[in-house]
């Protein structure tokens, strides 16, 4: 296997609401704080820096996934609610050349009818939902893998 460069970071990015975790709806996404996902993250990447963020302005979301355009290896984006609302999100997505990992604590599909279309998902590499916090887990070890084959094709 071909290294990839050290500089590149994981970007795990969040959106709206998701600093209330812990808080809001623990019926639905669980007792665990957004500062106990950002350490499950860490963990799960090794020794890959991670960027962790979360806003609750989609064009923040935009700004940063600009910015992951130069110093990411891979995407992994929780995007909440703007999952089903934010052009402007899938836009700035369409402009990656890297895996991104869509995450969700709850299962979108098995909720109200509005939060089952993703405009996300029509360019992510892959989704991952309803596994609480270790679909976190789950999409950083897939993201930092897609990265790692896309680089050993590239070395080829």
């Amino acid at each position: 296997m071909s290294a990839m460069p050290e500089t590149l970071a994981l970007h795990v990015l969040n959106g709206p609401n998701l600093n209330l975790l812990g808080e809001r709806e623990p019926d639905i996404y669980g007792r665990e704080t957004l500062a106990d996902i950002q350490s499950l993250c860490e963990a799960a990447a090794g020794d890959v820096p991670v960027v962790f963020r979360q806003s609750n302005h989609e064009g923040q979301l935009v700004e940063w996934i600009h910015e992951a355009r130069s110093s990411a290896r891979a995407l992994v984006i929780n995007p909440a609610a703007f999952t089903h609302t934010s052009i402007a999100l899938l836009d700035a997505l369409k402009t990656l050349d890297i895996p991104v990992v869509e995450c969700h604590l709850s299962n979108p599909a098995a909720r109200e009818e509005f939060r089952r279309h993703s405009y996300v998902s029509l360019v992510a590499t892959g989704v991952i939902s309803g596994f609480g916090p270790h679909g976190y887990e789950l999409a950083v070890k897939a993201a930092l893998r897609l990265a790692q084959e896309r680089a050993d094709v590239a070395a080829r």
